[in-house]
């Protein structure tokens, strides 16, 4: 019987892709995750990855054993964590990735609420524009929208994410006439935003409730890849800004910003709460889960966002 801790140094190697980030989720040193995994393969006689400066990669025994380990070893994990718990209130470190401005907007001023129910959770929370690889790279749960994610993850809904278009109060004074129809937005400048994957700009179709479809076609002045800042440079009065609705909302309710064709919008997917799919998920993961989805709904975050 192999030990665990070298069962565990390789899972975690296998998993997140190098001995330093399994390091950290261990809490070992990279030397000590290494030599862990050195002596399994001295033990079983089989190499287990492929070593190089920049990657670490499984061989085909390493394939094989990580996929006859590796779920046995979590659920045995998660058993440990779900018997400790079972007896006290959820605590340890809650690591969640989520948006930026999302993030700040609505999820920072949940905390009060929050930490008043559980004092001995302490919230771990990343703050950036990407979708995470949550197993692998140790988190208990992520927040985002236009998800692309694998079968061993459950997802679940917070909103939808409306497109609106929105300017400043400002720009539309003195005009004669503001657009009435997407077709109209060709004679204004807008602030375009570029797809961080392709690298294009990209095109939105915005529909209405009778079923009516238009491209949006402004004129670009400016192009951004980030939807906040697009965000502030439609404060500044520089352009017309096809926003999501959560990163408008706020402004739009204090009259900083106003809707450009009110009863436009674009269905971008949902905003949802993910997280592993686990028989047996840390109480600490499972009481946040139910809090967001709470908090969401109580304070009617879906009807806020709406953009139809």
């Amino acid at each position: 019987m192999q030990p665990l801790s070298h069962l565990e140094s390789f899972v975690q190697s296998a998993q997140s892709g190098s001995f330093s980030a399994a390091a950290r989720l261990m809490g070992l040193t990279p030397a000590a995750v290494s030599k862990n995994v050195a002596r399994l393969e001295a033990s079983l006689g089989v190499r287990l990855f492929q070593r190089s400066t920049r990657s670490l990669t499984l061989t085909e025994g390493g394939q094989r054993l990580l996929a006859q380990v590796g779920p046995p070893l979590t659920a045995l994990a998660d058993a440990v964590d779900h018997a400790a718990e079972a007896e006290q209130q959820p605590a340890g470190t809650l690591k969640v990735s989520m948006g930026q401005a999302f993030g700040r907007a609505y999820l920072v001023p949940l905390l009060t609420e929050f930490l008043h129910r559980y004092p001995a959770i302490q919230p771990d929370w990343r703050f950036e524009n990407r979708q995470v690889d949550l197993i692998g790279e140790g988190f208990d749960a992520g927040i985002g929208g236009g998800l692309n994610l694998n079968p061993d993850m459950v997802a679940r809904t917070l909103g939808p994410i409306h497109l609106v278009v929105v300017a400043a109060p400002a720009l539309l004074q003195g005009r004669k006439r503001a657009p009435r129809h997407p077709a109209d937005l060709a004679q204004w400048d807008g602030i375009a935003r570029r797809n961080i994957r392709t690298g294009r700009i990209n095109v939105t179709t915005l529909r209405n409730k009778v079923g009516d479809a238009a491209p949006v076609e402004l004129r670009p002045r400016i192009v951004f890849d980030d939807p906040e800042a697009m965000c502030q440079a439609a404060l500044m009065g520089l352009g017309l800004a096809v926003l999501p609705m959560p990163f408008a909302q706020p402004w739009l309710a204090r009259g900083d910003l106003v809707r450009v064709l009110p009863g436009w919008w674009a269905d971008a997917g949902p905003t949802s709460l993910y997280y592993p799919s686990k028989k047996l998920l840390p109480a600490r993961t499972r009481v946040f889960v139910d809090f967001v989805v709470e908090q969401f709904s109580t304070r009617g975050f879906a009807q806020r966002v709406r953009g139809d």
